[in-house]
């Protein structure tokens, strides 16, 4: 059996598809199904049933699937320590981060950090899921909610303040708003929760699910959003409006692997980011120290 094409089709046993598996591991899609089905003809054993948008896993892909999960965490350990071992200030880092802060925050430091660190080069993974640091789907995450995986070592690093922005033109009194916000299904985000509780019978007006689009169309003068103040800066004809609420502000973990932590280069970033928050106004409640501990 080719170890390989196990893995293949581990992802995308999780994927469910084979073009959203083809994604995750930056292959065609058609590769993905050619290595699945040589694994089938290795085994001998039918894994998959192909449907026209999705792939559903026969009773036997189902306990090889199962199995996988132990095969997989053990590789990816193994890939772990290696990676920790590495002495050198070089290398890929591998950071996911929600969209909006990738784009607002990261991205337009990258090149400072290129300047201090030529021999680490960044991947900027923005993503509104949690990667998965077990398998190294990152090295390094930025969340808005503490992560409770077992093998993360995870640090508050400060709030992310969220205020109501419109465009400078908008003149309305605040009874009278048109609300922008997210189009997230069935649970909403905690600030779009806390939105909606607040808007005492009121609709919105357009709904998006990205930040920097509600951000836009707020600057287009569509309505108010609430937003968090990194991205609203993005904007230059947005302004902040008064409220008589207090607007919510939501926690940000950095969180790293333990086996990764000490790793030359993953310190380097980590420390990066540390001191990127700790410099922002766009963040409250800044934390004191660097990196990532235990417990903290």
């Amino acid at each position: 059996m080719n170890w390989d094409d196990y893995r293949i089709f581990l992802v995308l046993a999780r994927a469910g598809s084979l073009s959203r598996a083809a994604d995750l591991l930056k292959l065609d899609h058609t590769t993905v199904g050619r290595r699945v089905a040589a694994l089938e003809a290795d085994l001998n054993v039918r894994l998959v049933h192909r449907l026209p948008r999705s792939v559903h896993l026969t009773v036997e892909g189902e306990r090889l699937a199962e199995l996988g999960g132990d095969v997989e965490e053990a590789l990816a350990r193994v890939a772990r320590v290696a990676s920790g071992a590495a002495a050198e200030v070089r290398g890929g880092v591998r950071v996911s981060a929600p969209p909006s802060l990738t784009l607002a925050v990261l991205a337009p430091e990258a090149t400072a950090f290129r300047g201090r660190h030529p021999g680490i080069v960044l991947s900027l993974i923005g993503e509104k899921t949690f990667a998965n640091l077990n398998r190294l789907d990152a090295d390094i995450a930025l969340r808005l909610s503490r992560p409770v995986s077992p093998g993360l070592v995870v640090r508050k690093l400060g709030e992310v303040r969220f205020s109501f922005y419109a465009a400078a033109s908008y003149d309305r009194p605040e009874a009278e708003w048109d609300f922008i916000g997210y189009d997230d299904g069935e649970e909403p985000l905690p600030q779009q929760a806390w939105l909606q509780a607040q808007l005492g019978g009121r609709t919105f007006v357009l709904r998006s699910n990205d930040a920097a689009s509600q951000a836009a169309a707020a600057a287009g003068g569509a309505g108010v959003a609430l937003l968090p103040d990194y991205v609203a800066r993005m904007y230059t004809s947005l302004v902040r409006l008064p409220s008589r609420l207090q607007t919510p502000a939501r926690e940000l973990w950095l969180v790293v692997h333990e086996d990764l932590r000490h790793t030359p280069r993953i310190r380097a970033v980590l420390d990066w980011l540390v001191e990127l928050v700790r410099a922002d106004p766009a963040f409250g409640n800044v934390s004191s120290g660097s990196g990532p501990a235990p417990g903290a």
